[in-house]
């Protein structure tokens, strides 16, 4: 395979499975410079399936580190009315968004002051599209994009073929036929939501080096996979890879401590031996070898971001570990090893979810935040066991191995 027809191939990966664009429908492909190449691609593919208009929206890490040196604080947080009317326009007329990950430099800010660069967000447009993606009305994905300064990151070489000799074995794209790869896939994981949903367990307890962690789970709580359906019925991929199967926790329940078993890249500084200690559903102290800070001022951003809003249970049988590369990026590493996110919860996840008011979401113990960041918990050297109400203990991972009938 040429690299031009990797290319093409990634590219309708995207475009026809993972957001499962209709024709008529406008496109926005969020990027940094150093994907452009996956840009154009995406839009070539995009237009062929009949888009209406694909508008790019370029993240250029060099200017946000101008912008956290140098701007007005009260400038950190904005957002361009331009860019909340796009936003408006996409949800309006039932859009879709791809976002392209891959840092070419993962640590470009780490060296700042961390409460500046974790505050350094268009907050009202964050705001706009998380609730659009948890309300279901648009489709979209989240795919990665092999670049020599990921690739130096992961490596410490610019070594991009090996990059994408990882990711094809990640996104399937090594299968002989990718999209019925993924169908099976899919329907794998969702087998795996549906015993989980009928076991009704009470908690979760993770346990392994430097992790004893119990997370409560809210009676309306329902197991989901990243395979959805818009609210007009039109199915997508929220991101690829994906591995795990998930739901919303109690916010209030989650006790314990828990140290991250692979980096978490936040924002232009990598975190490295993150470890958290929870009381009553908050994270009560945060320690790591690096980045602490960076983890406590995106925790600082509000009350919802002490809290948890995600549990995801990912075993050794997933493609992205069986890389055996560290990624760097939370797309790919997430999918590698289970994981728990602070910040914000996914209201489809609850049944009868997004039907409820604000009030019986609080009451369901759902989590409430402008952010939501995953960190891998998971790993050879961790278990997980479902608790049932009675106390009753269910091994669901055990040696790295679903275990769950």
């Amino acid at each position: 395979m040429t690299p031009d027809e990797r290319l093409d191939r990634y590219a309708r990966l995207a475009v026809e499975v993972a957001v499962n664009l209709q024709p008529g429908q406008f496109l926005r492909i969020s990027a940094e410079p150093e994907h452009l190449p996956l840009v154009r691609a995406i839009a070539d593919v995009a237009y062929e399936r009949g888009a209406r208009y694909v508008e790019t929206h370029y993240r250029d890490m060099h200017l946000r580190r101008a912008r956290i040196q140098h701007a007005p604080e009260d400038s950190l947080d904005w957002s361009p009315p331009w860019t909340l009317a796009l936003l408006d326009h996409m949800i309006e007329t039932r859009g879709a968004t791809i976002a392209i990950t891959g840092e070419s430099e993962p640590e470009l800010l780490a060296d700042l002051d961390q409460r500046r660069a974790q505050r350094t967000r268009a907050r009202l447009a964050a705001e706009k599209l998380l609730d659009a993606e948890n309300r279901r009305l648009i489709q979209w994905t989240i795919v990665g994009y092999p670049n020599e300064g990921w690739a130096r990151a992961i490596f410490g070489e610019p070594d991009v073929e090996r990059l994408w000799d990882a990711v094809m074995t990640a996104t399937r794209l090594d299968e002989p036929d990718p999209v019925a790869a993924w169908r099976s896939h899919i329907d794998r994981l969702r087998e795996r939501a549906a015993a989980l949903d009928e076991r009704r367990f009470d908690r979760l307890r993770f346990t392994g080096p430097g992790t004893d962690l119990t997370v409560g789970l809210s009676d309306k709580h329902r197991w989901l996979t990243a395979a959805e359906e818009t609210l007009d019925g039109v199915p997508h991929l929220v991101n690829v890879p994906t591995e795990e199967v998930y739901t919303t926790p109690d916010r209030r329940r989650t006790e314990g401590t828990v140290r991250s078993t692979f980096p978490l890249a936040l924002g232009g500084t990598i975190i490295r031996g993150l470890e958290l200690r929870f009381s009553a559903g908050k994270v009560a102290e945060v320690r790591a070898e690096t980045g602490a800070d960076a983890v406590r001022e995106e925790m600082a951003t509000d009350e919802g971001a002490t809290y948890l809003g995600e549990v995801a249970l990912v075993d050794g049988d997933s493609r992205v570990r069986k890389t055996g590369v560290v990624f760097l990026d939370t797309l790919f590493d997430e999918n590698a090893a289970c994981h728990i996110a602070w910040g914000q919860g996914i209201p489809v996840a609850l049944e009868g979810g997004e039907e409820m008011t604000a009030e019986q979401l609080d009451a369901a113990g759902y989590n409430d935040s402008i952010v939501h960041t995953d960190f891998m918990i998971g790993g050879p050297e961790v278990s997980v066991v479902g608790i049932e109400p009675g106390g009753a203990e269910v091994p669901i991972i055990q040696d790295d191995q679903w275990a769950l009938a």
